[in-house]
């Protein structure tokens, strides 16, 4: 295998940003709906996205400036209203996301371009996404402003709408009912349908099956059986 090694101190912020993309994948998507000083809907995706903590329970979102250095509407709109709510992406969502997604003027109702109805916020203001089978209402836990005019936001997690057919009474989260799409590097996105279940080993039974001291290979693997 020929490798080639990266030093970033030497790459342009896009070089970087295009490694980091390729290789961090698929990258779960956050659709944020935040409200602004006016009260007028925001809807945008997120892909610089993830959950971080149960205990207190946090959420991560890494948001950009414009390119004309200016912060784009849900970021100033979650400092300003400490509120915002996180929607899951599903794949049959995926070409409303993407109406979101789209540069419209400050003010715009994304939710009304792209079809989509508003549903009340339980605990905080902003809506969540009717159509979207699950979502995460957050209020500001600590921003942390990086260097460039990126923030990273964190989110406390203080309720969560969740499709009836999406989890059981065992709070167990049905994958394929959800059927969440991820972000890849460039245009390019993954769906979650293709799953496989992989145990833990345990120390004590990796002990009993391998000798001390001798390579240890991985476990035989089995290929993914997809459901539908």
């Amino acid at each position: 295998m020929s490798v080639k090694t990266f030093d970033f101190a030497t790459l342009s912020e896009q070089k970087q940003y295009r490694i980091l993309v390729g290789i961090v994948v698929p990258r779960p998507i956050a659709w944020v709906t935040t409200l602004d000083a006016q009260g007028r809907i925001n809807a945008a995706p997120f892909s610089f996205f993830n959950v971080l903590s149960s205990e207190p329970p946090i959420v991560a979102l890494g948001i950009g400036q414009r390119d004309d250095g200016t912060a784009k509407d849900s970021a100033a709109n979650i400092m300003a209203s400490g509120e915002f709510t996180v929607n899951i992406v599903s794949n049959v969502l995926v070409e409303a996301m993407t109406v979101t997604a789209i540069t419209f003027p400050p003010g715009t109702d994304e939710l009304a371009e792209a079809g989509l109805t508003p549903a009340p916020g339980f605990k905080v203001a902003c809506p969540y996404i009717k159509e979207a089978r699950a979502a995460l209402e957050c209020r500001l836990f600590q921003t942390v402003p990086l260097p460039g005019g990126r923030d990273i936001i964190l989110g406390e997690v203080v309720a969560a709408h969740i499709d009836n057919a999406v989890i059981d009474d065992k709070m167990h989260i049905d994958p394929h009912a959800l059927d969440a799409v991820g972000r890849m590097g460039g245009n390019a996105y993954a769906t979650t349908r293709q799953l496989f279940d992989l145990k833990r080993i345990g120390l004590q039974d990796w002990e009993q099956r391998h000798d001390p001291g001798t390579r240890r290979p991985f476990p035989a693997w089995q290929p993914p059986c997809e459901k539908l």
